[in-house]
């Protein structure tokens, strides 16, 4: 069937949304994309975010400045107001509950032994990554998209979308900016390299801010900081702020979704 409306826009976390509706009776639908990535070395600099604890980050963000100078409670960091705001002001926003993140006292709980007192943010955030990996098995027939948080906590299991959505949730917890990142992963990866859990469909993974650096991205469910092998296609708060394809069918029936995603190195 042919489209009747199509239009691209983007939403308000800056993201390429394209929207279409269908008019014609019609008992399948398919979506094809096919794009042509550039992937660019993350420019981060280790010596500024190493800088940074938790609590300074926290307090940053606590404050949220909007003028002049700002500079932490335990007095170490400072920013230009030219540059930091904005971002800062941004950042705000990933630290509130959303609709698939709820911070809990079990959430916090989790969390706490990665937030030991004075230590610097990166340093926590690769601690908790890694438990997560090691306390959870990753199993596609446990939950679904409408499968609590606190199950998934509860029974130490879930998919990379699970283990997204249980970082972020912990990072709230104790003040740190998150975001949930929608994405893909190399199919095939190069020689030497290894294949990565959740290749051949969407993946997912969480992004922490730190001032003065920006946002860092952080795959729990491989374990690994993402670099060449990890595509954005988008971020939000959680899981529904950056479904792939969603939408309405009228008629009534039943519908099935089948995804498959070929993520190839260009030589």
């Amino acid at each position: 069937p042919i489209p009747v409306d199509f239009y691209e826009q983007i939403d308000c976390f800056g993201n390429r949304v394209t929207y279409f509706t269908i008019q014609q009776p019609h008992t399948q639908l398919t979506v094809t994309a096919i794009s042509e990535v550039t992937i660019f070395p993350n420019q981060n600099t280790p010596g500024l975010f190493n800088q940074m604890t938790w609590e300074q980050v926290r307090n940053l963000l606590r404050e949220t400045p909007f003028q002049g100078q700002a500079q932490s409670q335990q007095g170490q960091i400072q920013f230009q107001n030219r540059d930091q705001p904005p971002e800062l002001m941004d950042a705000t926003q990933y630290l509130l509950d959303s609709p698939m993140v709820t911070v809990t006292p079990e959430l916090a709980g989790y969390a706490q032994p990665s937030f030991r007192p004075n230590r610097m943010l990166i340093d926590v955030v690769h601690d908790l990554m890694g438990r997560i990996y090691q306390d959870f098995i990753y199993d596609p027939t446990f939950t679904t998209i409408a499968t609590p948080l606190s199950d998934v906590l509860s029974h130490r299991r879930g998919v990379c979308q699970d283990f997204a959505h249980l970082a972020i949730g912990c990072l709230r917890a104790y003040g740190i900016a998150a975001r949930y990142i929608s994405g893909y992963i190399e199919t095939l990866p190069a020689p030497g390299m290894q294949r990565l859990v959740g290749a051949d469909a969407s993946h997912a993974w969480f992004s922490v801010y730190i001032p003065g650096t920006g946002w860092l991205d952080f795959d729990p469910t491989n374990n690994t900081v993402p670099l060449d092998q990890h595509i954005t296609l988008a971020w939000g708060r959680d899981y529904s702020d950056v479904t792939p394809l969603k939408g309405i069918a009228f008629g009534g029936g039943q519908h099935s979704l089948s995804v498959s995603v070929d993520v190839l190195r260009l030589e």
